[in-house]
């Protein structure tokens, strides 16, 4: 788009490190040093920085409904100062979890690990599709909360103590920001997992079916360049990302004592090995 960073593009980075109670403040800082764009990559960031200004371009990426969540009035007009990027990512949660108990059929019992704080309006919906999903699929599912990255040894002591067959993981910022912590977890307590996107994987994790986020980043890209030349943001729909890829890493899979069917592995858009 013609932006290089240190040219003539200045970026200012703000992390929370996953207080949401800071949110606002960081918001309102940014807001204060009178950038020309805010970028979110959150949900609950979105919600933080579209309460802080309602003239600064707000470019957002998310999993969930962008709609149901308030983010815009509509996809094709989103109308006020927000647009961006919105990926299939919350709706993915029941047919990750059936990729999971195609690799694994006699799976009965699948631990859910979630961190509540990355909700925003709408979530209730999320768990509710799961649970009946989990219903048709005859697995009991079993929800575990992880709030701060702290949380994620106590979370896989507490599945230990379970014993699920296997773990399904959230998406959400929580967990992208922790892939390394979890796929280690995941190894060290033998715990098959599927994640939400291919970097898992990429990293060790066993399966991922999921948004081609690399793709999906891009686009935000461009949307960021467009309102730095003039556009507004009430005059780009939303675009969403469609693209899926499923992955599988073979090597986890044996490691674990998995047999992957030749039927799964022409499905895979990656083979890790």
């Amino acid at each position: 788009m013609g932006y290089v960073e240190g040219r003539n593009l200045t970026i200012e980075y703000r992390g929370a490190n996953a207080r949401e109670d800071r949110l606002a403040e960081l918001a309102a800082e940014l807001v204060q040093r009178r950038v020309d764009a805010i970028i979110v990559f959150a949900g609950q960031s979105i919600v933080a920085a579209k309460a802080a200004t309602t003239s600064i371009p707000i470019l957002f990426f998310t999993g969930f409904d962008p709609v149901q969540s308030g983010f815009v009035a509509s996809l094709n007009r989103p109308g006020g100062n927000a647009t961006g990027i919105s990926v299939l990512n919350t709706e993915l949660l029941a047919k990750r979890l059936q990729v999971l108990c195609e690799l694994m059929p006699l799976a009965k019992s699948i631990a859910f690990l979630y961190s509540p704080t990355s909700l925003v309006a709408g979530g209730d919906s999320i768990s509710n599709e799961l649970a009946s999903a989990a219903e048709a699929l005859a697995v009991k599912l079993s929800p575990v909360e992880a709030r701060h990255a702290d949380d994620f040894e106590a979370a896989f002591a507490t599945m230990a103590n379970a014993r699920p067959d296997a773990v399904l993981v959230s998406a959400d910022a929580l967990m992208f920001q922790n892939r390394a912590t979890l796929v280690g977890l995941a190894a060290r307590h033998m715990l098959p997992a599927a994640y939400p996107i291919r970097e898992f994987v990429a990293g060790g994790g066993l399966m991922s079916y999921g948004t081609n986020y690399s793709e999906a980043y891009r686009q935000v890209g461009d949307y960021v360049g467009r309102v730095l030349n003039g556009e507004k943001p009430e005059n780009l729909p939303v675009q969403r990302v469609t693209k899926l890829e499923f992955a599988i890493n073979t090597t986890t899979a044996k490691a674990l004592g998995l047999i992957v069917t030749p039927s799964l592995l022409a499905r895979a858009d990656e083979v890790i090995e």
